[in-house]
């Protein structure tokens, strides 16, 4: 009674794991102490799985503690990397655990890209290994029964778990093991066991018998539910429904056998009867049934005993009325077990390998974050930046303060002489056509990287499509076109941001062409710069006047204005917080990051102040813009207006504006330049991912295309067909050619044909003839008995079938083919009128007998049955 069924593990390929987690942690986090932990962390994960799943498992509970752990780990790694088919693939390859597969086909296996399947092949093999420990355990040992009721009730849980999460966790039909279907009677036939283990251990307790029968009739409940299930399916093996029915009957038996005690205790003699009736029923039909998997021997024995006075002590004394079965009172139920909650860690020794990686989700809620605080840096520095240059070209355009320095009329301006030496100290001219020149070669090389990338993808596409059209339905993964999507939406991204950089580079090009005159005359050394500047009547009696004065503390307070500028724009790209933090506690607390409410909230409370600093100095400037406006306007009335004056103002404009475009065609250029730089490493990181898919799709092309090479090599090449009924069954008297197979290698065929002739005897020694009268034999004596009873040796019946080599006249031993080997004989030679050939001998060798007399047959050989048909057609 003590059988119970177990699961067997299923088997996995082995994967490397260790490259592709390594190539996410080197491209992911900075170089420094937590990636070398991460990278250590990574080659103990590839340790754990090969201790896993890469050798044979003991049945103990220290092989069951490694599957546990490695599950744990699992499901603490799967929020931390991103696997999926399209970013960090992984290919996980396992075989059903039920198929045995083929000689030639081999057993069916699913290949994934998807950690959820690996997980979920995991647990499986946890759920089958407990069950064997279970099933391992000394029933007459109470540890040892509390041992396997934990177990069953684990294994239960984790079938459970695959049944509720295995179609999400793999978005396409599963393998047979693992179906909904087959997981959920699994994990009812756990729960049964377990429950019938209590049953077990309240038997050897000796406790209540009302207690007992509640557990059994429970636990055979749990069997007929369990057999229900798979009672018109194949999807687990044929012994397991077998084992279920009689495993129903049998705890039903001991219900009714406890039951039928507590009856006799309440002195309802026909209700035991009655009961141990049913019971013996149960167990005889067990044990016709299905004794070659249960015995029910000792059961059946002490069910017959207690039947037996039973029925003598109501014969004899009670005289109770036996009921029928139907009208009993139904036996209560009592379910002490329960499916364990599958909830991680499982392990008592799990410690997360990367415990200090924060979860997918939280990173990127940190990158889209790291996005909004760049965009709100980049609009208050950019807004304080194009203050400035507006702050510049208007005074540019008032030539100010070169007008109020250039009071004499014949020198240089300050202002324009500092510019002028700035100008120089930054390279001049040579540095910025440097740096030109440069941006198509960075440009070009970020195509042909962006180029070659989608150029894999592209060509792994097309070899995918052609498989699909050559394979039709059987091609069953998912299209390239599908999985491709988010990496083209990127790489149409990227080359839109190529084509925007691309228009931008000309746009300052072209300002560079529009300056490049002055900045040259910039360039050049003092007195030649003074020679290009025309000359003016000397304006010295401005010096001192108070509107000079005014406009110059109000140029001062600009300058101001811009330094401060300077100073905040470093404060505001120094603000740092770790919103780490926040999205941990928020993901721990409800399951998910509201990352647009968080983000949003913090960055206000980190940039309001510097906001209000901003506008405060945009406002300031506007007020002083205009107060040099009017200011201006107030100087040049006092200037003497001439030619000349205008001439040089002119030039000294073009010269200021000259110096700030410099400025600005530098930064720009500089920026396009380390643009182009950063932007090398983001299309490097897009091949890597787009090669490691590739190749990921290619490792799983190549294990389809197996696939379904065996697939193939199970189908039959043929359809079915009907043999004639001349190669079938016997042939009319007469001659018959012979016999031909179109599988010889198939032994039934042999089985098909007409029953052989017995094997004559072994050939008995030749007899003591002389050469000399075995060469007085009658040479051209036709034969005159019939042919029938002159057969030749047969060859034994394991011989090969088909006709025997042929013989040459002449050849000492030569005797002539019989019509019935010889299917091409029938219009060349006319056997009854051929002679038999003499017998050569050979020197040195006792003589065979020639033809015997008409009608008898070869010396020492025995008479054909007369009842069998003669081996020579008759004539």
């Amino acid at each position: 009674m003590a059988t119970f069924i177990s699961v067997p593990l299923k088997k996995s390929s082995e994967v490397d794991l260790v490259k592709p987690l390594s190539k996410f942690v080197t491209a992911s986090y900075p170089a420094g102490e937590d990636q070398a932990e991460y990278l250590r962390s990574v080659e103990e994960l590839n340790k754990l799985r090969k201790s896993a799943l890469g050798r044979p498992l003991d049945k103990h509970e220290s092989s069951l503690e490694i599957l546990l752990r490695y599950y744990d780990q699992l499901c603490s790694v799967e929020p931390k990397f991103p696997f999926s088919e399209n970013q960090l693939c992984l290919t996980f390859t396992w075989k059903d655990a039920f198929d045995k597969g083929s000689l030639f086909g081999g057993s069916v296996k699913l290949s994934l890209a998807s950690l959820g399947y690996e997980k979920t092949c995991v647990l499986f093999n946890c759920a089958a290994l407990a069950s064997q420990i279970a099933a391992e355990q000394n029933v007459d040992n109470d540890e040892c029964l509390k041992a396997a009721a934990k177990y069953y009730q684990l294994a239960s849980g984790a079938f459970s778990h695959i049944k509720d999460t295995v179609l999400s966790a793999l978005n396409r039909e599963p393998t047979m093991d693992i179906c909904p279907e087959t997981v959920g009677t699994l994990s009812l036939i756990m729960l049964a066991q377990a429950q019938e283990v209590f049953f077990l251990k309240a038997t050897s307790d000796r406790m209540k018998d009302a207690v007992i029968a509640k557990l059994a009739n429970q636990a055979a409940d749990f069997y007929g539910d369990a057999f229900k299930q798979c009672q018109y399916k194949d999807n687990l093996p044929k012994e397991v429904l077998p084992v279920l029915a009689a495993k129903h009957c049998i705890m039903q038996a001991n219900a009714e056998l406890h039951q039928s005690i507590l009856a006799k205790q309440k002195k309802r003699f026909g209700e035991e009867i009655a009961r141990l009736q049913h019971a013996a029923e149960l167990v005889k039909t067990v044990a016709s049934r299905y004794d070659e998997y249960v015995s029910v021997k000792d059961l059946t024995d002490k069910i017959n005993r207690a039947l037996t006075a039973a029925k003598k002590d109501n014969d004899f004394i009670y005289h109770d009325r036996v009921p029928e079965v139907k009208d009993l009172e139904q036996i209560g139920k009592a379910a002490l077990v329960k499916a364990t909650a599958i909830t991680p860690p499982l392990s008592q020794k799990f410690s997360d390998l990367f415990e200090k990686m924060v979860p997918m989700a939280v990173q990127q809620s940190m990158n889209v974050y790291n996005q909004r605080k760049a965009e709100t840096v980049n609009r208050l520095v950019g807004s304080m930046r194009e203050a400035t240059n507006l702050c510049n070209g208007v005074l540019a355009s008032l030539n100010l303060p070169a007008a109020l320095e250039d009071l004499s009329g014949d020198s240089i301006p300050q202002s324009i002489a500092e510019k002028a030496r700035t100008v120089v100290e930054q390279g001049g001219l040579q540095s910025i056509e440097q740096l030109i020149k440069d941006l198509p070669e960075l440009l070009t090389r970020n195509r042909e990287i962006l180029d070659e990338s989608l150029k894999m993808l592209d060509d792994e596409e097309t070899t995918d499509n052609e498989l699909r059209s050559k394979f039709n339905q059987r091609w069953n993964r998912t299209p390239s076109g599908d999985l491709y999507k988010p990496l083209r939406a990127e790489g149409a991204n990227f080359r839109n941001i190529l084509d925007k950089a691309v228009n931008a580079d000309q746009v300052v090009r072209d300002r560079y062409n529009s300056q490049c005159d002055m900045i040259a005359l910039l360039c050049k050394p003092e007195n030649e710069l003074n020679a290009a500047i025309p000359s003016a009547n000397p304006t010295k009696t401005l010096q001192g006047n108070e509107v000079v004065n005014v406009l110059r503390s109000q140029l001062a307070q600009l300058e101001e204005v811009k330094k401060e500028r300077e100073t905040l724009e470093g404060e505001i790209k120094a603000v740092t917080f770790d919103m780490s933090a926040s999205f941990l506690t928020a993901l721990a607390q409800d399951g998910a990051i509201s990352e647009e409410q968080l983000s949003l909230s913090q960055l206000d409370k980190l940039y309001s102040s510097y906001n209000q600093r901003v506008q405060a100095s945009l406002r300031t400037q506007e007020e002083l813009l205009g107060q040099v406006q009017t200011s201006h306007q107030e100087f040049s009335s006092l200037k003497q207006s001439n030619t000349e004056a205008n001439q040089r103002e002119e030039v000294l404009k073009k010269l200021a504006s000259a110096h700030d475009s410099y400025v600005e065609i530098s930064n720009n250029l500089r920026e396009g330049t380390k643009f182009y730089n950063d932007f090398t490493e983001i299309l490097l990181r897009f091949q890597n991912k787009c090669s490691d898919i590739v190749f990921a799709r290619k490792t799983e092309r190549d294990e389809l295309l197996k696939e379904l090479q065996q697939s193939i090599a199970r189908e039959p090449s043929a359809p079915s067909f009907n043999v004639p009924a001349y190669q079938s069954s016997p042939a009319a008297p007469g001659p018959t050619p012979a016999p031909r197979s179109v599988f010889p290698q198939q032994p039934q065929q042999a089985q098909q044909q007409p029953q052989s002739k017995p094997a004559p005897p072994s050939r008995p020694p030749p007899p003591n003839f002389t050469p000399q009268a075995a060469s007085t034999a009658p040479t051209n004596t036709p034969p005159t008995g019939p042919l029938a009873n002159n057969p030749p040796p047969m060859a034994p019946a394991s011989s090969a079938q088909g006709p025997p080599y042929p013989s040459y006249q002449g050849y000492p031993g030569f005797y002539q083919m019989p019509m019935g080997y010889n299917p091409y004989g029938y219009s060349q030679y006319n056997m009854p009128n051929m002679p038999y050939m003499p017998y050569q001998a050979t020197p040195g060798q006792g003589g065979y007998p020639g033809a015997p007399p008409a009608g008898q047959p070869y010396p020492g050989y025995p008479q054909q049955p007369p009842q069998q048909q003669p081996y020579y057609p008759q004539q």
